[in-house]
Parts: structure tokens; C-alpha cells; sequence
């Protein structure tokens, strides 16, 4: 996989800064579209901007190529996976909880009529 999904010589490099560091930003980043009342399409935006600055940390930290499409697309759809968990965990929060008279939690990423 090295070399397919991510360029450092170890998979815990890939795995602490892509999934943890960015996964948990890409979360945050979810969440705030999410309460903030904006579309799905502000997401992937941001997301796309975060992919740039995961990219920038593997670059600074470990000496990875900053302008490397592969490595930003695979490190994006990783980042695009926690930040759409994010936003349809939030939202489904929003519409169950502000509208519980029209929806109840049909799971903890999507909701239904009552």
C-alpha cells in the first residue's frame, strides 16, 4: 500500500496525521456547517481546503511531497469520509432535536417522519 495510499514509510505516520489529526478536523469541520445551517456543499469546499493543509503538515513533519495529486485526493477522500460523518451526525441531531414534532433519529446519520 505504501506508495499507492500514502508516501511515508510507515502507515502509523499516515494513520496519526491523515486519520487522527485530520480526521478530527475534517469532524469539527462537519459539525460547524452542520449548526451553522449551511449545505452539504460547504463541506466538500472546506474539506477540499483542508486537504492542502494536511498535505502541508505531511510535508513539514515528515518531508513528503506538498503538490502530489495523489497523495491530496487519497488524503481528501479520508478527510471527506469524517467530515461528511460529521455534518450528518450533527444535522440529524438538529433536525430530530428542533423538530421533534416532524422527525426522531432513524439512525445516528439519518432521520425520519414521524
Amino acid at each position: 500500500m505504501q506508495g499507492i495510499l500514502y508516501e511515508e514509510p510507515s502507515v502509523l505516520q499516515f494513520l496519526f496525521i491523515t486519520c487522527i489529526i485530520g480526521g478530527w478536523t475534517a469532524w469539527r469541520t462537519g459539525k460547524s456547517v452542520a449548526e451553522n445551517w449551511q449545505s452539504y456543499n460547504t463541506v466538500v469546499i472546506y474539506t477540499l481546503l483542508l486537504g492542502i493543509g494536511i498535505r502541508f503538515v505531511h510535508h513539514a513533519l515528515f518531508e513528503g511531497t506538498m503538490f502530489s495529486p495523489q497523495y491530496y485526493v487519497v488524503d481528501t477522500i479520508v478527510l471527506l469520509l469524517f467530515s461528511t460523518a460529521g455534518f450528518r451526525y450533527y444535522r440529524t441531531r438538529q433536525m430530530a432535536t428542533n423538530y421533534y414534532w416532524l422527525y426522531e433519529k432513524a439512525s445516528p446519520f439519518s432521520w425520519r417522519q414521524k
